[in-house]
């Protein structure tokens, strides 16, 4: 009797044993050597193209890993990777169909180019390194020419900067308590560095530490409602505000110099 319970219990374990593995496989965790040494020669093509400043080759190898592995649980940390990769695209030089090399011609100034272009004088300037607004014809600098636009999901709390269809960058914020984020299509209509925050019986300056409206302001066409930073970092990715939609004042500040006034902001559940 005692050998039968102790057959027993082992069909049982090995049972179990075998069950546990197979729902890993069919949720896709199970460990496979062959993907992992895959993932290891994908990780070391994109060090070495690290040493070489190859960022389009590193965004490359990124996409890849998404697409081939998308049950690994990397996939985030690899999108992170895609997304830094992006903005350092657009803060420098390298052109894509996406931009075109523009020579500077004679009465030209940065803010004539950025409004016939639909962009900011601070995307040319991050883009072409340049240090203050005064531009030499002749010169040839990188202009972005295909528009922005700026996707807000509420009930996921993040932002998504895309420009022709592609998913440049997203972003975590926070979006109003008691589901006062405004849903609609609107328009970016104003913006404004270290803004005042005009509220209820009192005005608090720009840089103070009650000022919650951060370092930058961006007010789409709904009054009183905009994209802005926030001096209360560690609420983001929850729904606190009165409406608007907060980001840290790191990320605010590059979409800030990224997208022009006009720029379509659409707003969902």
């Amino acid at each position: 009797m005692k050998r039968l319970i102790l057959l027993l219990g082992v069909v049982i374990f090995i049972s179990f044993v075998a069950l546990f593995f197979l729902l890993r496989k069919n949720a896709g965790i199970m460990p496979n050597p062959a993907s992992d040494a895959s993932i290891s020669v994908f990780l070391n093509k994109a060090k070495d193209l690290q040493s070489k400043g190859d960022l389009k080759g590193i965004k490359g190898i990124y996409q890849q890993l998404v697409r081939d592995f998308p049950n690994s649980g990397e996939v985030m940390a690899w999108q992170k990777k895609i997304d830094d990769i992006n903005i350092k695209l657009l803060f420098s030089n390298a052109i894509d169909s996406r931009g075109i090399l523009y020579e500077i011609k004679p009465g030209d100034t940065l803010s004539k180019i950025a409004r016939e272009f639909k962009t900011t004088i601070e995307l040319i300037k991050k883009s072409n390194n340049l240090q203050s607004d005064n531009i030499i014809p002749g010169r040839k600098i990188k202009v972005w020419v295909k528009p922005f636009s700026i996707l807000v999901y509420k009930s996921q709390n993040i932002l998504i900067l895309k420009s022709d269809e592609e998913i440049i960058k997203t972003y975590i914020v926070s979006t109003g308590k008691d589901n006062s984020t405004p849903v609609g299509t609107f328009k970016i209509t104003s913006k404004l560095e270290n803004p005042t925050w005009f509220k209820a019986g009192a005005v608090v300056p720009p840089q103070s530490p009650e000022n919650i409206l951060g370092t930058r302001w961006m007010g789409i066409d709904l009054p009183s409602y905009g994209i802005h930073g926030t001096t209360e970092s560690k609420s983001l990715g929850q729904q606190v505000t009165q409406g608007c939609v907060r980001m840290s004042n790191p990320d605010v500040e590059d979409l800030y110099a990224i997208v022009p006034v006009g720029t379509e902001v659409v707003i969902v559940d």
